[in-house]
């Protein structure tokens, strides 16, 4: 999801065998220095053999993890903590309200452990024209999850036009909020650019 970042070592549940702590440490490794390097000196002008360097491991190693450069920044692991999440939600709240209420808390979770790589991360996708045209791709497979959910709680299939909507519209809102909060230079709570953007559907797109 294009929202956030959260380790996957930080969420609650059996402990993880020291094979899987040790790629989620490589994982984060290579972020930290990536985002260290973007900023020095911008996206551009990193190539992934000094991110390698500097990550202190060899540039096949960070391709085994991110496929590609993009994927460094895009790349997360939001989707099946939202879906718990989600999923945990009161059965008799609104469909748009829990989903609401879902992404909002995530994000403030996200935003209270790794703010200065969510700030890094939402410039990227605003400035360099590849990484926001590929932060449609993770969007899509955060789509897919939302509708399982949202289409169970709704008692409709999957694939009914409504979800997709509803869904598609969600992702699109928050995405927005996002990226206003770029523009408008970071100073604000993101969280509530995003509950701002998220209500206005609620509410039926009135202005």
């Amino acid at each position: 999801m294009a929202s956030a970042r959260t380790s996957a070592a930080a969420q609650p549940g059996p402990r993880l065998g020291l094979r899987e702590r040790k790629k989620i440490q490589t994982r984060q490794a290579i972020r930290t220095a990536a985002y260290r390097l973007f900023e020095e000196q911008g996206y551009d002008a990193t190539p992934v053999d000094q991110i390698a360097d500097a990550a202190d491991v060899s540039p096949s190693t960070v391709f085994r993890y991110f496929p590609t450069k993009e994927d460094i920044v895009l790349t997360d692991e939001y989707d099946p903590v939202l879906e718990a999440a989600l999923r945990a939600r009161p059965a008799d709240e609104a469909p748009l309200t829990a989903i609401r209420n879902t992404i909002v808390e995530g994000l403030r979770g996200i935003l209270d452990s790794n703010s200065p790589e969510m700030r890094m991360r939402t410039r990227l996708i605003r400035d360099v024209p590849g990484l926001r045209a590929r932060s449609g791709e993770g969007m899509a497979g955060s789509a897919k999850m939302l509708r399982a959910v949202l289409a169970g709680r709704a008692g409709r299939s999957e694939n009914d036009l409504e979800v997709r909507v509803v869904t598609t519209a969600m992702l699109a809102a928050m995405q927005e909020a996002l990226m206003a909060w770029v523009d408008e230079g970071q100073t604000g709570d993101p969280v509530v650019y995003v509950d701002r953007s998220l209500a206005v559907l609620e509410r039926g797109l009135t202005l």
